[in-house]
């Protein structure tokens, strides 16, 4: 007896953690730091931590009324129904959820490339196909609605990623708008906005919605998350928020108590942490800039709480880092092996990124000039 047949589906790559590299170096896990994973530098909101040692002793039940509460709180924040709020075990939840409720066997997907693996990942395992839109390096990673409809081919589902990981662009609303206006009335475009705390500019709900002077279109969806700017990433909570025609659609796919008591509860009082939050985005702005002004390599411009930074050999750089203490994300596994991303730390966790990484590469390009004076002998 043995599962399907899952050679096209290829496992996530996950930055690695602080324990798992200390055991491997044989060193003191106190003495690494990691930026590898867009985590938050503070921590999760105070508030939410507070919450979860108080719904410590109620996980023995079903987080009926939590699950409520939050779905309500999330509808309050963006001014929509409470229907079409989809609560998710993490952005990737909702993701599959997506999927579920989109999918017919053999329909596809068209995802950004480099870009998040689990698009795909959760389409074939919903029995759908996988298509490519290319954001090239050579144009700043740049997003437009060109670049999407030149490969567009009736595609059920359009993802964009707006701030892109690992890049940092964005889209412009006129341009997503431009998409789904040019798309098939049967395709839904989705813009998954993980980073969306930290972008300069209005949430793609304004499309959805009908705000800030566009029409309300009912073929665009929005993922957020509180794992980023709530520092909730371990209790795994994410949401997406849909049209009114989709909203039935939730109670169907969805599974039973879509995210834990800890999870609602966490979010419940996060999604109030304004001041939690306005501190992030404040680290998160300064060490961007800080890394593109300090760092000897080309970064580029991000909206994200991350750089992505050319490196010429990202994995030699990537483990020189970790050597000394700082563990940063190899883009080899998003097809960019020139390239490394540094998620915005503290200062004192960004000021070490930047000298290790400044470091590493006057070390290795000294090294290149002594091979070559070798080879010239």
């Amino acid at each position: 007896m043995k599962p399907r047949d899952l050679s096209d589906h290829v496992a996530y790559e996950a930055g690695r953690g602080i324990e798992e590299v200390a055991r491997e170096l044989g060193r003191d896990p106190s003495e690494l730091i990691k930026l590898a994973s867009n985590e938050n530098p503070h921590g999760p909101s105070p508030a939410a931590t507070v919450a979860i040692r108080e719904a410590a002793s109620s996980v023995s039940s079903y987080p009926k009324a939590a699950h409520a509460d939050l779905t309500a709180a999330v509808a309050d924040r963006w001014d929509v129904s409470d229907e079409q709020v989809w609560l998710a075990n993490g952005g990737d939840g909702a993701i599959d959820y997506l999927h579920r409720a989109a999918l017919e066997p053999d329909d596809t997907i068209l995802v950004p490339t480099p870009g998040f693996a689990y698009y795909g990942m959760s389409s074939r395992f919903h029995h759908g196909d996988v298509r490519e839109y290319s954001l090239e390096r050579e144009a700043d990673f740049e997003q437009t609605a060109d670049t999407v409809l030149e490969a567009y081919d009736g595609d059920r589902i359009v993802w964009i990623t707006s701030p892109h990981n690992p890049s940092g662009s964005t889209m412009a609303l006129a341009e997503i708008e431009r998409i789904a206006a040019e798309t098939d009335a049967e395709t839904l475009v989705v813009v998954d906005e993980a980073y969306g705390e930290f972008a300069d500019g209005e949430s793609a709900l304004s499309l959805t919605e009908g705000r800030n002077g566009f029409e309300s279109r009912d073929d665009v969806a929005v993922l957020r998350t509180f794992s980023k700017a709530y520092g909730l990433a371990g209790v795994r909570l994410g949401y997406a928020v849909v049209p009114d025609e989709w909203a039935d659609a939730y109670a169907r796919v969805n599974t039973p108590f879509a995210a834990s008591e800890l999870a609602c509860r966490a979010g419940l009082a996060a999604i109030d942490d304004e001041e939690h939050v306005e501190r992030t985005v404040e680290t998160t702005l300064e060490s961007c800039q800080y890394m593109r002004e300090t760092i000897d390599a080309h970064v580029w411009e991000s909206e994200g709480n991350f750089v992505l930074v050319d490196v010429g050999d990202a994995t030699a750089v990537a483990e020189a880092m970790q050597e000394r203490g700082v563990i940063i994300r190899d883009c080899s596994s998003f097809g960019l092996p020139g390239c490394i991303r540094i998620t915005c730390g503290t200062d004192d966790e960004t000021d070490r990124a930047v000298e290790t990484l400044n470091a590493v590469l006057a070390d290795l390009e000294l090294d290149d000039d002594t091979d070559s004076e070798v080879a010239n002998t």
